[in-house]
């Protein structure tokens, strides 16, 4: 059985998934503005929520940390970039294949 995490490094705008500490996968993401930060530190995904519409895209997931979380988007151009409220903003189909994969209780970790 695997064992999931997801390290965020915002210097890079990747998302890591790691089996074991060994990448399986990354993915471009896009983060918070210099007014609205990605918070950094230790979290875990408290829950999903397919369809929540908007800037959300096609699916959230909550983090540990209130108000945050990794979800799709209606604006695939801003991937990469610094413009969100402080969420992890993914590629629609990207953040699918994700949560396919991780299960609530994951562990991420976001780096500066």
């Amino acid at each position: 059985m695997p064992n999931y995490r997801i390290i965020i490094d915002l210097s890079d705008r990747t998302l890591y998934l790691l089996d074991d500490n060994i990448v399986t996968n990354s993915y471009p993401v896009g983060i918070g503005k210099m007014v609205t930060r990605t918070p950094f530190g230790e979290f875990t995904i408290v829950n999903k929520q397919p369809n929540p519409g908007g800037p959300f895209g096609v699916l959230w997931m909550g983090l540990s940390k209130p108000h945050y979380g990794i979800h799709g988007t209606n604006d695939p151009s801003s991937i990469g970039k610094q413009v969100s409220h402080g969420c992890i903003r993914m590629h629609n189909e990207d953040v699918l294949a994700l949560s396919r994969l991780v299960p609530i209780g994951t562990r991420v970790s976001i780096r500066p």
